[in-house]
């Protein structure tokens, strides 16, 4: 088949394009949030192909892969079809619902045009659908490269923009972690987060750096080697770095809340709303690598078949099939 969608979520679509299809991924000449194009800082095949919005217009696409509900607009205006009445279209939810949670209106609730589909079982029971059908497919990665050697005595973290998400992103935590060991930060506007911790009347026994947009081989090989992995976010979607980790064999300290809970199995991680427990936990790993190792190995285990790519693209490849089967 040939799928439209448009290049949002790196670490996802990464995984997405990795299948048996012909993604068309929309580039414009600045680049900008509608017109990203291919991934720069992950390895995406050969078979997704950037098209522009005048391209778009002569393509033959099969299914239409929906982030935002912008992409609804921008599908009619660069196709000349309608997603869900002349195309096929999947709405794809990544996040987890803001606002008057849990009574907040998912934007394609109510629809008869379209299947809406999560990434979590979580965010399909906390938003408000409404009427509109509903799936989930869970995530599946590409397996990193390498595997945890632990050989640092620090501690990783791997999220996005924790200066401006903060409480979100379990931000005003760290410093209690940086209690234990030094605190290493990867992803993107985390180069200012020492500043802004020290900013916010944080003292900070050990160090807290921020490594900022590393390409994702680079990242797994630098996460690889810290001791364990820290998950702090108080609101979030399952995010992929988490999964990564525990593929790498990473043992991890997380919060239990969202989908972490049923994603990250008790013998596979320390879990819990108790902050001083995950801090505890993270000295005791930090100070007994050989229960960091044996914590790391099944977690490696348990997220091999759960969160597998294979499985991954299987699931979505019938989902696909059963849409535009559907439509014709």
């Amino acid at each position: 088949m040939n799928v439209l969608l448009w290049h949002v979520h790196g670490s996802w679509t990464t995984s997405f394009v990795h299948g048996k299809h012909r993604y068309l991924v929309p580039v414009t000449p600045d680049r900008g949030p509608y017109g990203l194009g291919r991934a720069r800082t992950y390895p995406w095949p050969d078979s997704a192909v950037e098209v522009t919005p005048q391209e778009l217009g002569r393509a033959d696409v099969d299914v239409v892969i929906l982030q935002r509900p912008q992409e609804l607009e921008l599908t009619e205006q660069w196709l000349g079809r309608r997603p869900g009445r002349d195309l096929p279209a999947i709405y794809v939810e990544h996040n987890t619902p803001k606002g008057d949670v849990p009574n907040t209106r998912h934007p394609m609730a109510d629809r008869d045009d379209l299947l809406l589909t999560h990434v979590t079982h979580f965010n399909e029971l906390f938003w408000d659908n409404g009427g509109t059908r509903t799936a989930v497919i869970e995530h599946g990665i590409v397996p990193p490269r390498v595997e945890w050697t632990g050989d640092l005595d620090r501690l990783a973290v791997v999220t996005n923009e924790p200066v401006r998400r903060w409480r979100v992103t379990g931000t005003d935590l760290m410093p209690r972690f940086a209690a234990v060991a030094p605190l290493d930060v990867f992803g993107m506007g985390v180069a200012t987060l020492p500043e802004a911790l020290t900013a916010a009347g944080a003292a900070l026994a050990h160090p807290v750096t921020g490594h900022e947009d590393l390409p994702q081989d680079r990242m797994h090989a630098a996460v690889a080697r810290r001791r364990a992995y820290l998950h702090l976010c108080r609101w979030t979607s399952l995010g992929l770095s988490l999964i990564e980790a525990m593929t790498i064999g990473m043992p991890v300290v997380a919060l239990a809340t969202t989908e972490a809970v049923d994603a990250v199995p008790p013998d596979a991680a320390v879990l819990s709303t108790r902050v001083d427990t995950l801090v505890e936990a993270a000295r005791w790993l930090a100070e007994d690598r050989d229960a960091a190792y044996r914590l790391g190995a099944r977690a490696r285990e348990v997220t091999k078949n759960r969160f597998g790519l294979d499985r991954f693209l299987t699931d979505w490849d019938r989902l696909m099939e059963e849409e535009t089967c559907a439509s014709r």
